[in-house]
């Protein structure tokens, strides 16, 4: 069963001028992230632009990356289409992925019995372990700490949250709950600037943006958390954080493949209705990425 704990980068998808899915380029992002030490892949999520890859490219970048990592993947599968997100999930299982990452349904807003026979019917199309994805900010609906720990107890193959609602005391309500249900279930940072908060709370890790550019520093910032090496974390944290806002200039993924343009890794351009990184939010992510080292000075 797959331990969900550490890193996971929310990877992003290249693509080449012509416009296709850039599959070598792929192929070498994970063999990058890999290095850094990472404790597995997420592909296909917000970061891997899922919204407007076909659902031929979205069943060929899983393809290709549940084939070349070294490490567990987690397929990004969720869809507010709850067919369409059972033909993803499936797909996913059968390539050899080891979970699948599951958003709340965005613009549809269902009600909560709406939303859980969702999630029930794509948990009861496959036997891999599921994460959920909430992230109000994205979807236009929270999933509940009450919600969240009777799916975890209704659908037995949920076994995690990717945690973005930014609500503190959401996720602590998340983590005591299920402890005190005895339920295998884990909870995971969606935010970069959370890691370290949601962790002292007793997440046990993220999946990352920053990761897909600075893997090995995450992965030890994680690492330490882990092992209750708290200052050393805290530490990285500091240094990281420019990092962090830096991926955030524009909406996520516009800056986040530029910077890995700049340092040379697989990216190409971001796909409409995204636009290029403005002129003067590139100089403040080059600034950042000199600063740590990331890309040479002028």
């Amino acid at each position: 069963m797959l331990k969900i704990e550490g890193v996971y980068p929310a990877l992003i998808t290249p693509f080449t001028a012509d416009g296709g899915v850039d599959k070598e380029g792929l192929r070498r992002l994970v063999e990058y992230v890999v290095e850094g030490g990472v404790a597995g892949i997420v592909p296909c999520g917000t970061t891997g632009e899922s919204a407007t890859l076909s659902h031929k490219e979205h069943e060929e970048v899983i393809d290709v990356v549940v084939d070349c990592s070294k490490v567990p993947v987690i397929a990004g599968t969720g869809s507010n289409n709850t067919t369409e997100a059972v033909e993803f999930t499936k797909h996913a299982a059968d390539a050899g992925a080891d979970a699948c990452l599951l958003i709340t349904p965005y613009y549809n807003k269902p009600n909560v019995k709406g939303l859980k026979e969702h999630f029930k019917r794509i948990g009861d199309s496959v036997e891999i372990p599921l994460v959920l994805y909430n992230i109000p900010s994205r979807t236009g609906q929270n999933v509940s700490a009450g919600t969240m720990v009777e799916l975890a107890s209704e659908v037995t193959n949920i076994k995690g949250v990717k945690e973005a609602s930014g609500d503190l005391k959401q996720v602590g309500a998340i983590i005591r709950s299920v402890a005190e249900q005895g339920l295998d279930f884990t909870v995971v940072a969606g935010d970069d600037f959370l890691t370290l908060p949601i962790m002292s709370l007793g997440g046990k890790g993220v999946i990352s943006v920053a990761a897909n550019i600075a893997p090995r520093e995450m992965t030890e910032m994680v690492a330490a958390m882990l092992k209750g090496e708290v200052e050393k974390a805290k530490g990285i944290n500091i240094r990281l954080f420019p990092l962090f806002e830096a991926m955030f200039l524009e909406t996520n993924p516009i800056p986040v493949k530029r910077a890995a343009e700049m340092m040379g890794l697989s990216a190409g351009h971001v796909r409409l209705p995204l636009g290029a990184l403005s002129e003067d939010n590139e100089e403040k992510l080059r600034k950042v990425l000199e600063k740590l080292e990331m890309v040479g000075g002028a």
